[in-house]
Formats: structure tokens, C-alpha cells, sequence
């Protein structure tokens, strides 16, 4: 089902940061969000994924498969999320770190999940390294599969491209926008760059105003 947002605005110290905000994103679909900074791009990826806390305020609907989020804590939203650093932890194997996103269970059968995940994303062989020994590429595949591991049912993306060369950012959103379509996760996107949005995407343009549809 899809991620609603219903006149949400967002205020700073008691000033409108962010007014009337209204989105639906339907399952395997892409909401791209793009503005000059001081916007509220990222400030309204933080009150989806629960991160939001004082000095901001909000007010508004938000559902994500019919269930309200805000009085959910994060680890109860199911919302995955993806920055444009790769925040692995560096003093932990890529298995570690995947294995970091699993719920608890047989550790046979977490292996064998991390082991496929790898695989999916041609990196079969890696779980033994450090994040330090990848690509950027190769760090970035990595950390969209644990968050993709944690089961989510909405992903949101914060510049997830920016800091790969155009080679593989090339190959690099194409396999990211399977994997949203394959896994039906509505998907918000922030992005400065008209080349990342795939086919289809809806965008929304934000101002220090609110927000206008493009």
C-alpha cells in the first residue's frame, strides 16, 4: 500500500519551514523532492523516518499502508534510509554489517539471507571484508542491501548519488530503481539532479514557501 502525506507542514522556532505538504506515493513508485537549500528536504525525510525532534514542530497526516507513523517510534515505522554517505560501520565486516539489519533468529538461516543479498548485488565473496577494502560503489550497494534486509515497507533516499563517479552512478540507480519496483517500496527521493529521477517519478519543487508540483 502507499505512503501518504496529508497537509503536513513543518515549523522551525515556530516559523513555517515546510507548509501544506501533500504526497501520495504509491508501492514501487518515486516521489522526487528537490529545492534549494533550507528548503526542508531533508528536514521532511526526517519526519517520515521519525528523526525529527525539537527545535522543529509538525503537524499533518501520515500514513504508510493505511497505519498513522507519528506516534510510532522509528524502529516501529519500517521506513528504510539511504544517505549519500554510506554510514557502514568500518571496524565490522560487509557480513557484519548486514547481518547488523536482520531480527534476531538461526544463525545459519541469517547467513544464508546475507549471503543472497550479496549475491543479488554481484558482490558474492565480500561478506568477509571491510568497508574500507570497497568502491564507493561497492559501499553504496552494501549499504542499501542492509537496509533493504531490515524488511522495510517504504524507502527513503537522501542524495544516495551524489558522491559516485557518473560510471557508476549510471549503474547504480538502475539497480537501486529494481529493486524499489521489485520490492513495491514507495520511495521518496531528495536530489539537486534531474538525471537521477527514473521514468516516471513524481516530483514535487519546494520553496522557503511550501511546496509546488513540477
Amino acid at each position: 500500500m502507499s505512503l501518504e502525506l496529508d497537509d503536513v507542514t513543518i515549523t522551525l522556532h515556530g516559523a513555517p519551514l515546510l507548509q501544506g505538504f501533500s504526497a501520495r506515493v504509491e508501492p514501487g513508485a518515486v516521489l522526487a523532492v528537490q529545492g534549494d537549500s533550507g528548503s526542508g528536504k531533508s528536514t521532511l525525510l526526517a519526519f517520515i523516518c521519525g528523526t525529527l525532534g525539537a527545535p522543529f514542530a509538525a503537524r499533518g497526516g501520515l500514513r504508510l499502508e493505511g497505519r498513522e507513523l507519528q506516534p510510532l517510534a522509528i524502529e516501529q515505522r519500517r521506513v528504510g534510509l539511504l544517505f549519500q554517505d554510506d554510514l557502514l560501520f568500518p571496524h565490522m565486516t560487509v557480513q557484519d554489517n548486514l547481518l547488523f539489519a536482520l531480527p534476531p533468529g538461526a544463525r545459519a538461516e541469517r547467513l544464508a539471507r546475507v549471503a543472497a543479498a550479496l549475491a543479488s548485488a554481484d558482490l558474492a565473496g565480500f561478506g568477509a571484508r571491510r568497508p574500507g577494502s570497497l568502491s564507493g560503489g561497492q559501499r553504496a550497494r552494501v549499504s542499501l542491501l542492509r537496509a533493504l534486509l531490515a524488511e522495510p515497507r517504504a524507502l527513503l533516499l537522501d542524495e544516495p548519488f551524489s558522491r559516485l563517479d557518473a560510471a557508476l552512478r549510471e549503474r547504480f540507480r538502475g539497480w537501486v530503481w529494481e529493486q524499489v519496483r521489485a520490492r513495491g517500496l514507495p520511495t521518496v527521493l531528495v536530489t539537486h539532479d534531474a538525471a537521477d529521477l527514473p521514468p516516471g517519478a513524481q516530483v514535487i519543487k519546494l520553496s522557503q514557501r511550501g511546496a509546488g508540483h513540477a
